[in-house]
């Protein structure tokens, strides 16, 4: 099947169930994923060559190549590897093509950029890529109901971390994900600070900047801490460290109280970053209108570290949503930041607590 991409023609398996079963497959889905991954090439400008850790059909090492990087696709499927060489050929662009396991490779060499994209975890991966990259990892995770707390005993096993499976998950999974990565490259005296970060869909995808600085690692490490959430009243707290110290029960109903982490609390982004990667996304992508609407509500986002979902508060309280808008508004009136979160239509940040949205955000005539 023929398809194009970013300016790049390209040959792929016909597969409609992409990643079902195993054979080499090309997820249309993961566009935006890759457009990002461009522009995100396009602002980094520090470091020239580039690993696609798990190549499959080869479209993000190729895209890649057209920005100028020094690449090599990896892939220990010798029909992802032919796929791939197939891909870099008929854009008439160069790179090296390995078939080999991607930790064996990057035990043995060392890249600017690594980009881990696997299915399913990328944890198995993850201790070779801070080993392996000079300067940033990118990373995509799949297994977004382990991480979340939907498949909870998994969720422990991959990221030795507790996720709990809140109303906020997409963002507990990021943060699950981010504090997992961050402890790893600590244990190599390497920093890792999150310059972007977002979920779409079905993945999370993170970009981390390196630094081999024993110091950086501990200055990462102190961002590191967990999140006590009722699930009686909705409030949360989180608490710094990595030695949780839960509450004996709710502050504000008496309830019981179930912690989450370790995660990361810090922030997910670099604003300087993120804008300098807006102006890195162009017009022959597939997926630039979404990739500049994603990276506008980023950069309005309320740095915190859990958000809320209007429905799920509304639901609590027997009472009908309102316009989103709307609602913004009326916290912003009553004295309270108030930001939309990119994880979907009803989710918003804010620095209220749930009794004080709840008194807020009340209709008029209540």
């Amino acid at each position: 099947m023929e398809r194009t991409e970013g300016g790049i023609d390209l040959t792929v398996p016909e597969q409609p169930e992409a990643g079902i079963g195993e054979d080499v497959f090309f997820n249309p889905e993961q566009e935006l994923n890759r457009d990002l991954t461009v522009a995100m090439l396009r602002a980094h400008e520090d470091g020239e060559s580039y690993l696609d850790a798990h190549a499959a059909t080869g479209v993000r090492g190729v895209r890649a190549a057209r920005e100028g990087y020094d690449v090599t696709l990896c892939d220990r499927d010798p029909d992802a590897t032919g796929l791939s060489r197939r891909n870099l050929d008929r854009n008439g662009l160069d790179g090296k093509v390995k078939n080999r396991d991607a930790n064996a490779l990057l035990s043995e060499e060392r890249f600017d950029i690594v980009d881990l994209d696997p299915f399913g975890t990328p944890m198995p991966f993850a201790d070779a890529a801070f080993r392996g990259a000079r300067r940033l990892v990118c990373v995509t995770a799949t297994d977004t109901a382990p991480l979340c707390g939907a498949h909870r005993a998994s969720g422990v096993r991959s990221y030795s971390a507790v996720p709990q499976n809140t109303e906020y998950h997409a963002e507990m999974g990021l943060r699950v994900l981010l504090g997992a990565l961050v402890r790893t490259a600590a244990r190599y005296d390497v920093g890792a600070t999150p310059i972007l970060s977002h979920v779409s869909r079905h993945y999370v995808r993170t970009y981390l900047s390196l630094s081999r600085r024993a110091s950086d690692a501990n200055d990462a490490l102190d961002e590191l801490g967990y999140v006590h959430h009722c699930f009686s009243c909705l409030h949360r707290e989180t608490q710094a460290g990595l030695i949780a110290t839960p509450p004996e029960a709710c502050p504000a109903c008496g309830g019981r109280v179930r912690t989450a982490g370790p995660l990361w609390l810090g922030r997910v982004h670099d604003d300087g970053f993120l804008a300098r990667v807006r102006e890195g996304v162009t017009a022959e992508m597939g997926a630039a209108d979404r990739a500049r609407d994603l990276l506008d509500t980023l950069e309005d986002e309320l740095d915190r570290p859990t958000h809320y979902d209007q429905h799920r508060l509304c639901k609590q309280w027997s009472r009908s949503a309102s316009a989103m808008d709307e609602f913004l508004s009326r916290l912003r009136e009553a004295g309270f930041a108030a930001s939309r979160a990119h994880y979907g239509g009803t989710a918003f940040k804010t620095d209220a607590t749930v009794e004080e949205i709840e008194t807020a955000t009340a209709p008029s005539d209540a």
